[in-house]
């Protein structure tokens, strides 16, 4: 068994591993290495005879303020010879590092997928990894709306100071899409201060009112990867229905066809709320991360 980084020009020996999960939207190896965020020293394989048995890749965009985080790991064998080679890497690569594990929808229900998945996630566990909590990326792809209640109105943010004084407002925001890539590349976190991150000023941001008063806000990003609800946060829970809707359509005004939204595992109601407004699940995530940041 051999374990080691590739070398330029030996990228399609990654690929050479057919993809255990082709059902997950993401971005091929390819189109990482030529955007700069996979790079062949921060990819590395373990070899039988010459035949890829587990692959991993760690990305960091270009001009990212946070260390590599592990997007990429496939195992085709034991979970210790995943761990061998995540422990061979951690090494190289000057310690742990967070490891994302995306999963597909409903993962736990399927055993196929647990097949998958299982052992990836356990060899995580060997080599050191935390195991975290889970999030759901829902996608919205045109399906009717529902007719709001009525009990709520909305208009546009008045300014990014009014956004700042309702942010700081909220305990904890419902909805976060993109958080870990926010933190680890501009060290941004979206619940605390989303507006740098997201860089469109006031005009993505509609306030919730009730009898004219706010009651929470939601941050939305037409031109991020995919158009996208970036922040949601409420200090009424029961305005969420009717805030997804009024985002959803405030996105597909500007032309979207699709909407994504990250929401924690735990958050069943929100969850719930989510696929009655015409969401579904497109993946599931987990993190593992190293003992000193978990």
């Amino acid at each position: 068994m051999v374990i080691r980084p590739l070398v330029a020009g030996e990228e399609n020996l990654f690929e050479s591993m057919p993809d255990p999960l082709p059902q997950i939207r993401k971005m091929s190896y390819a189109d990482g290495l030529e955007l700069g965020g996979f790079r062949p020293s921060h990819t590395w394989v373990a070899l039988r005879d010459g035949v890829v048995l587990a692959r991993a890749a760690w990305v960091q965009p270009p001009g990212a303020v946070g260390e590599p985080w592990l997007e990429r790991f496939d195992l085709a064998a034991e979970p210790a010879l995943g761990a061998d080679l995540l422990r061979a890497a951690h090494e190289a690569l000057g310690g742990p590092k967070i490891y994302y594990a995306a999963l597909p929808p409903y993962w736990r229900r399927v055993p196929q997928a647990r097949a998958v998945v299982e052992p990836p996630m356990e060899a995580a566990r060997l080599a050191g990894l935390v195991e975290g909590d889970e999030r759901h990326r829902c996608t919205w792809a045109g399906t009717p709306l529902p007719e709001p209640s009525g009990r709520y109105t909305f208009r546009p943010a008045a300014g990014a100071d009014e956004i700042n004084d309702l942010v700081g407002k909220v305990a904890e925001p419902t909805l976060l899409t993109g958080s870990e890539t926010a933190l680890a590349v501009a060290g941004i976190s979206l619940a605390t201060d989303p507006q740098p991150w997201m860089g469109n000023g006031p005009s993505g941001w509609r306030i919730v009112l009730r009898h004219g008063e706010p009651v929470g806000l939601a941050g939305t990003s037409g031109d991020a990867c995919f158009p996208q609800i970036t922040y949601l946060g409420l200090f009424d829970e029961g305005a969420l229905g009717d805030t997804l809707i009024d985002a959803v359509n405030a996105l597909t005004a500007g032309g979207a066809r699709e909407v994504v939204a990250d929401v924690d595992g735990h958050r069943v109601a929100a969850t719930a709320e989510l696929e009655r407004t015409g969401f579904r699940r497109l993946r599931s995530r987990i993190a593992f991360t190293p003992p000193s940041a978990g």
